[in-house]
Order: C-alpha cells, then structure tokens, then sequence
C-alpha cells in the first residue's frame, strides 16, 4: 500500500501538506508541542467519530420503529 494512498484527496488540505513537511529544522522542544498538537486533534477527531458514529446508530434506531 502506498503511504499517499491514506491521504485525503484534496490538493490543498492542510494535512497533505503537514505530512510532506520537512522535520529537520524543528528543535526538539519544537517537535514535542508538534505531537501534543497533533494528539489533541486526533483527540478532537476521535470524539466527533464518537458523536457520529452515536448519532447515526440513533437516527437508525428512531426510523426502524
């Protein structure tokens, strides 16, 4: 599987564009704020997948009675 095969379709989507950026100038402290940002929105996608994935079960749920 090719790694650009998991990015979103979107030429300019600011996260195709994030994972194509060069880590190299970043200080250490620099890429440590970079993972708590980046585990605060995979926090923030995981809850709106909760609330989601929730939702549907119970807009399904009123339309099977």
């Amino acid at each position: 599987m090719d790694d650009d095969e998991n990015l979103p379709r979107l030429i300019n989507d600011p996260l195709s564009a994030l994972v194509k950026q060069d880590l190299d100038p970043f200080s250490v402290d620099e890429l440590e704020e970079r993972i708590n940002l980046l585990k605060s929105e995979i926090d923030r996608c995981e809850q709106k997948k909760s609330f989601a994935v929730s939702h549907r079960a119970s807009a399904e749920d009123l339309f099977k009675k």
